[in-house]
């Protein structure tokens, strides 16, 4: 029974040759029909054409790598490449585009901006590059240039006034702040003045010069965490200005809360208490100086690589905009957090050392409190002027984070992306030679019966 089985499931292969020779006209004309059907398709679709943009963006490389290695950690969420390019979808980047195509025109066969990026762009990013390449897709070549050329310069604009705007509040906070630390700093020392001519005191002591000496590390490493802490608040208002949101604070996260936070910038205060001491000792080349310096720095990219990963897991799905500025947000929260505990922690160890160095009489106590006073205020006005200068040019450089480095060319009128005509007639070809076996095995069948 079983050889019958198989004798009936066997084919004779010469035997469905013999058939389908037979049937040759049939079967010919099946290949030859549907070879004929998918050539008369390639001319009879609409021609396509496209057209392409390469854009650079400084500094993407380096972000990519860190996000990637945040997502094999577990950080999990979109890389800054995919933001970007996420981006270029978006309204603003493509209403403008939609409203000035002919498909833009009727309301009725408007698309929507998805539908505008699935129908008419490929936008890609070759790994490990700050590349991004912008393919338009259009039924005239104009069109195809236009789109692809378009997207690049409105997400140039869309970045280039994001970034000014953010620069542009924090501009203006550290003007404000440059103002106040100015008056500041000339009332400090007026005060010291009006206290030296009050007093008949214009030198203090060799041992009060000694002991204003071993704490001018701490005074300026004071007045440093001030701006630091300024600065901090500038941005985290800025950002705050832009996302209009208040409820994504760094608590919503629960990011303050977090144990390897909390570690981290414990961490992150020690070391900066240490190194203000060895500055008091040595000079800033000196080797346990640039160690320290290194772990301190080592320390902080531990910190915002606990912070991205921590935002990351909960930004997921929000726009890539909202996200990036929840994200920034949730870091400048951090900052100020780490700056606020490293001030007071410096300005603790600074009051111990006083203690430490002896008593001496009011009227030099005096003398030495409005002297580093007026240090420390001076101390700040100057390094908010640098920071204001350093958010300047930082602001111009913005601009030229993005550039396009290929312009979209115009593709030729007689050689559209699609439909590819050898491509069809092969497709054409094969599909008819399957249709035809098919054929001739229905045959060879029914002649076997």
């Amino acid at each position: 029974m079983n050889n019958n089985i198989d004798n009936e499931e066997s084919i004779d292969l010469g035997r469905l040759a013999r058939v389908m020779v037979e049937h040759k006209s049939t079967t010919g004309g099946i290949v030859v029909g549907c070879t004929a059907l998918a050539l008369a398709a390639a001319f009879i679709l609409p021609p396509k054409y496209e057209s392409s943009t390469v854009v650079q963006i400084a500094g993407l490389e380096a972000a990519s790598s860190k996000a990637s290695a945040l997502a094999a950690l577990g950080g999990g969420g979109s890389t800054p490449t995919q933001s970007y390019m996420e981006l270029m979808k978006t309204r603003t980047v493509l209403e403008p585009i939609i409203d000035d195509l002919p498909i833009g025109q009727d309301p009725e066969k408007r698309p929507s901006s998805k539908d505008f990026a699935k129908n008419f762009l490929k936008i890609e990013n070759t790994k490990q590059t700050d590349l991004i390449t912008i393919t338009a897709k259009a039924p005239t070549p104009e069109e195809a240039q236009y789109i692809a050329q378009s997207v690049a310069d409105n997400f140039l604009v869309l970045q280039t006034n994001k970034n000014t705007e953010t620069q542009s509040f924090l501009l203006q906070f550290l003007n404000e702040r440059i103002e106040t630390a100015r008056q500041e700093a000339e009332d400090a020392s007026q005060k010291f003045a009006d206290y030296q001519k009050t007093h008949k005191i214009y030198s203090p002591t060799d041992q009060a010069k000694s002991i204003v000496s071993q704490t001018e590390a701490w005074d300026k490493a004071i007045g440093d965490m001030e701006v630091q802490r300024q600065a901090a608040q500038a941005q985290l208002d800025a950002v705050r200005a832009q996302i209009g949101d208040q409820e994504n604070r760094s608590d919503a996260f629960q990011i303050n809360d977090n144990g390897n936070v909390q570690a981290l910038r414990g961490q992150i205060v020690s070391k900066q208490v240490e190194l203000v001491g060895l500055r008091q000792k040595y000079t800033d080349n000196h080797p346990a100086v640039k160690a320290a310096e290194d772990e301190l720095q080592q320390l902080r990219s531990s910190l915002s690589n606990e912070v991205d990963a921590v935002v990351r897991s909960h930004t997921s799905t929000m726009n890539p905009t909202h996200a990036g500025l929840v994200k920034q947000q949730v870091e400048g929260e951090v900052a100020l957090a780490t700056s606020q505990a490293s001030e007071a922690a410096i300005k603790a160890r600074r009051d111990q050392k006083e203690k430490e160095l002896g008593d001496f009489p009011q009227d030099v106590m005096d003398y030495m409190n409005l002297q580093r006073e007026a240090g420390i205020k001076q101390t700040i006005y100057t390094n908010l002027v640098e920071q204001s200068e350093a958010a300047r040019i930082q602001e111009a450089k913005k601009s030229m984070d993005i550039q396009i480095i290929d312009p979209a060319d115009l593709p030729r009128e007689d050689r559209p992306a699609s439909p590819k005509k050898l491509l069809f007639t092969a497709v054409g070809f094969v599909l008819g030679c399957l249709i035809s076996f098919a054929y001739g095995l229905v045959c060879y069948k029914r002649e076997g019966c």
